[in-house]
């Protein structure tokens, strides 16, 4: 059995909130080993049939600049300033993201757009530039055991060694929270979506630009499914369409890329024209599903401890599954800082115990906010009701932004516990609710009268700081 010097740390899975963890550790003194199950993505090629674009915003940048990648990454992120809903007959409609000027990088307000695997390439390289981080893939974890000498792995073909401690990140269905689910009072769920995904691939227009706006993440909302669409540096766009996987309009209907033709034709007739391999891309990407997944406690003693998916999977339609995962890395690491950040310096019993207890609510709320998001996406984006509220508050959020922020803001822009911005959300829903039973709203929306009301109703509910 191979044992690792003092102080060496395991991190299972090589994906994007793994190797943002081994590079931070490595920059507080930690050696680390990072096994992935998968080859090595940079040799292959990312076979894994997970490609849809990330949504990178505020959570995720700064725990990039605390491992000091953040210019790295910015170099291969595009902006992404606004909602732009489709309707059925081509019309468009925008709605910001965020306010004017106030964006981390003194532009707007806005997300990044960002492929994961280039962003996962630039981690994993930044990791190894330490000198302090091995990565081994091809490296299956099928078991460990934790005692007095640290954590030992078992892998498949018979390999074990020992660390003194192990992070699970190794994704939705983590083989090491696997392990976790069979001690004792070790709480586990799992649901899916009915609803898949499947992508194809917009190419740049003739003249060697974006086909559609490159600086809008475009939706095209039809109730019950809908298409997205964002932007990468090539000039290309990723297109996902997220449907159910039986019933109308569902994948179970489309069982070839004729047939995906026709269902475009009638649904998404603007788009078609700008997939000229539209049957191609269709034939070959797969369908792939969308599960949620909740346990606790993230962590086993002061040996083991969960990240990112293994320990909360969520659905995309927040943005937030990349940017929560690596909030709990900045976490994590700001209470490894508070002990002084090196080797030999943490009570690792009491920060595991703490980190998970801190974690575990805000990763059941943003599970929450994800699922909330997919309904509005879904069927209200394209609601005249639903967008009458928005211009509300956008006009509430521009004119008094110390008294009004609005839900996505709190989510995307701040550093509010997500379990915070949940349960203020609430309380706007009252309140929006309130303001738009009003039988003259359509045509007084934008007066001071109405924004007055919402504001009292604000300074009454919420608490002073983020209402």
């Amino acid at each position: 059995m191979k044992t690792p010097g003092d102080h060496s740390l395991a991190v299972v899975g090589a994906g994007l909130v793994g190797s943002l963890l081994a590079l931070i550790l490595a920059n507080r003194g930690y050696q680390v080993t990072v096994y992935e199950r998968r080859a090595d993505p940079r040799k292959v090629g990312d076979a894994s049939g997970r490609s849809i674009n990330l949504a990178l915003s505020e959570r995720g940048w700064r725990a990039l600049e605390l491992a000091g990648a953040l210019e790295a990454v910015r170099r291969i992120a595009m902006p992404v300033k606004a909602r732009c809903m489709h309707n059925q007959a081509g019309a468009l409609t925008y709605q910001p993201y965020g306010l004017p000027g106030r964006g981390r990088f003194g532009n707007d307000e806005c997300i990044f757009s960002v492929a994961r695997g280039p962003l996962n390439r630039i981690l994993l390289e930044e990791a190894e530039a330490t000198g302090r981080v091995a990565v081994k893939f091809n490296h299956a974890l099928q078991d460990f055991t934790s005692g007095v000498d640290g954590v030992t792995l078992a892998f498949a073909g018979g390999e074990r060694c020992t660390h003194e401690r192990m992070f699970g990140t190794d994704g939705a269905f983590s083989a090491v929270r696997s392990r976790m689910m069979r001690t004792d009072r070790f709480d586990f769920s799992q649901s899916y979506l009915a609803h898949g995904y499947k992508e194809v691939a917009m190419p740049p227009a003739a003249d060697g630009g974006f086909a559609i706006d490159p600086e809008a993440l475009h939706i095209w909302p039809r109730g019950h499914f809908m298409l997205m669409a964002l932007p990468n540096p090539d000039k290309t766009f990723t297109c996902t369409l997220f449907a159910p996987y039986e019933g109308a309009d569902g994948f179970a209907d489309i069982p070839d890329a004729g047939a995906a033709r026709g269902y475009f034709e009638q649904h998404f007739p603007d788009v078609l024209a700008h997939l000229p391999d539209f049957d191609a891309e269709w034939a070959a990407n797969p369908t792939s599903s969308l599960v949620m997944t909740r346990c606790a406690p993230w962590n086993q003693g002061d040996r083991v401890v969960l990240l990112g998916d293994a320990a909360h999977a969520i659905v995309p339609f927040y943005g937030q599954g990349m940017n929560s995962g690596f909030e709990d890395v900045r976490v994590l690491a700001d209470m490894l800082d508070a002990y002084g950040g090196q080797p030999g310096t943490v009570d690792w019993a009491v920060l595991m115990d703490g980190f998970s207890s801190q974690r575990k609510p805000n990763g059941d709320a943003i599970g929450d906010l994800a699922l909330r998001n997919f309904i509005e996406m879904r069927d209200s984006t394209g609601d005249p009701q639903f967008l009458l509220r928005k211009k509300i508050e956008r006009r509430l959020a521009d004119r008094y932004p110390d008294r009004w922020t609005p839900l996505y803001s709190m989510v995307t822009f701040s550093h509010l516990p997500y379990g915070e911005a949940l349960a203020l959300g609430h309380i706007q829903d009252g309140i929006m609710a309130e303001v738009m039973a009003r039988e003259d709203i359509a045509t007084c929306w934008d007066s001071e009268e109405v924004a007055e009301h919402a504001l009292a109703l604000a300074e009454q509910r919420m608490p002073k700081a983020t209402a």
